[in-house]
């Protein structure tokens, strides 16, 4: 089990990475997180969802992904509430007080689905949640040392050097978990290393000596990993946004953006400049608009109008310009948005951007499912994914944006053609159907093969893991 001196110290990467590299070596691999908090997600062949990261970790294993990857998931709908997804099915919503009582119910739906993967494979990879050394939340934990206790897994506990302090959060760790957590522990992990490392050999001793864990592998930053899918939307913030493309694409990033990676293909196309626009600030002009998909998406149209949004918006397609909404961002296009049950928050009913003739009721039902078809406006092919709650009505839906395999329609156009919205993610993935959206914006597509990307990226992260961590000496630990 991987856990981490905190958040984002790059345990979903180091996972992903060494899955492929056991995969190379002949290894039957799953990856395995008790508990994920991301909005970030993804829907399994087997009728559920998982985190994103824990998809990602799959396709690293050569597997498709299963609910029982990823047992428990929280996504945020609030500052202090989540929607509970178990095993891939919504299970309930939880303020954050209220969560930590019911973790004790969920803890044998973990082990069921740890049992499950251990049943299939030479090797199980965990990855942890937050940090190890939360003491105040250990009572109930089943993400990091609550699970690895009762599962009786041996920890890899991970650093990352690159926001400082590493030293003082390994050797702390140890320090201020109960000692038989601390037992637990059997090596560690510096992450994110800047530089020439042998300015760091002296600390990784100190760390060994004064914890009595074996030291890993110190880990050099990775600059392929802005071509993976970021786990939750802290990620987006800390990658740095490649310029040089003529067609400039403009994403408001909301307080609860979901699904975001369906915005990766279209920025790693080389004639694509994607601006992930920041909270608060207008937004600079643009070739699209891309309105995301929203885990609240009343909420998230409140916070886009304080902030303006809903003006530049407005004017840049008052301007001829085009407008896209996926998933929530569809649904914010519209008239008017109810939510009569409280599925998001307080019940009740809010008006949308109005930019496409459409209205929206926001159901209890979650449609998780893959779909296949071809978009409409010329053929191309796609493959993709719904996962919403809520239905979408109106004149504009005559003007259907896809149509499925199965002869169902999806999505809305208005009668200008400028703003269109679906419910449909994974889009931009399809090579052929990213092609032709650029194609009708007036840019060229680059012929750009993103699943041999993201596969040559793991490829090459696993060499580099190979390179950097004593994954020999690992596969003993972990015997």
């Amino acid at each position: 089990m991987f856990q981490g001196t905190g958040s984002n110290v790059g345990k979903s990467l180091l996972v992903a990475g060494l899955a492929r590299a056991c995969v190379k070596r002949g290894l039957v691999v799953r990856p395995f997180k008790p508990q994920n908090m991301s909005n970030n997600a993804a829907v399994t062949p087997d009728g559920g969802e998982i985190g994103r990261a824990q998809a990602l970790q799959a396709r690293a294993a050569g597997i498709a992904p299963s609910v029982h990857m990823n047992p428990v998931l929280l996504k945020p709908q609030s500052e202090t509430g989540a929607q509970i997804v178990v095993q891939g099915r919504v299970f309930g919503n939880a303020g954050a007080r209220d969560y930590q009582a019911r973790k004790c119910d969920l803890l044998p739906h973990v082990l069921d689905s740890f049992g499950r993967m251990k049943a299939q494979a030479d090797i199980v990879l965990v990855e942890g949640a937050g940090s190890a050394s939360e003491v105040n939340l250990r009572a109930h934990d089943i993400a990091n040392m609550g699970f690895a206790r009762a599962a009786d897994v041996p920890v890899v506990l991970i650093g990352d050097i690159d926001r400082g302090g590493v030293i003082a959060a390994l050797v702390g760790t140890h320090t201020v978990i109960e000692p038989d957590d601390a037992r637990q522990i059997v090596g560690f992990i510096v992450n994110r290393m800047r530089g020439d490392p042998t300015l760091f050999a002296s600390g990784m001793e100190f760390i060994a000596q004064r914890t009595g864990w074996a030291a890993l592998g110190l880990v050099p930053f990775f600059d392929g990993a802005r071509a993976l899918p970021a786990e939750d939307a802290y990620d987006l913030a800390e990658r740095p946004q490649r310029a040089g493309g003529s067609l400039r694409i403009v994403v408001p990033v909301l307080p609860r953006i979901a699904n975001f990676d369906d915005l990766d293909p279209l920025g790693a196309e080389p004639g694509v400049t994607l601006v992930m626009a920041e909270p608060g600030k207008p937004l600079p002009p643009a070739d699209l608009i891309v309105l995301p998909g929203s885990k609240a998406t009343i909420a998230d149209l409140a916070a886009l109008r304080a902030w303006g949004w809903d003006i530049d918006i407005l004017a840049h397609h008052r301007q001829g310009r085009p407008v896209l909404g996926l998933c929530g961002g569809y649904q914010i296009l519209g008239r008017s948005i109810a939510d009569p049950d409280g599925i998001e928050g307080p019940a009740g009913a809010v008006a949308g951007l109005g930019l496409l003739e459409v209205d929206t009721v926001l159901t209890a039902d979650k449609r998780l499912v893959e779909v296949q078809g071809h978009s409409l406006a010329d053929g191309k092919p796609f493959h993709g994914y719904e996962m919403h709650m809520g239905r979408t009505d109106g004149p504009d839906t005559a003007r259907a944006v896809v149509a499925f395999a199965d002869g169902r329609r999806d999505g809305a156009a208005s009668a200008d053609g400028l703003v269109t919205g679906t419910y449909v993610h994974g889009l931009f993935a399809d090579d052929a159907q990213r092609a032709a959206w650029l194609t009708r914006l007036g840019s060229t597509a680059s012929g750009l093969d993103h699943g041999h990307l993201i596969e040559a990226t793991l490829d090459a992260l696993a060499a580099h893991l190979e390179k950097h961590i004593d994954i020999d000496r690992l596969l003993t630990l972990a015997r």
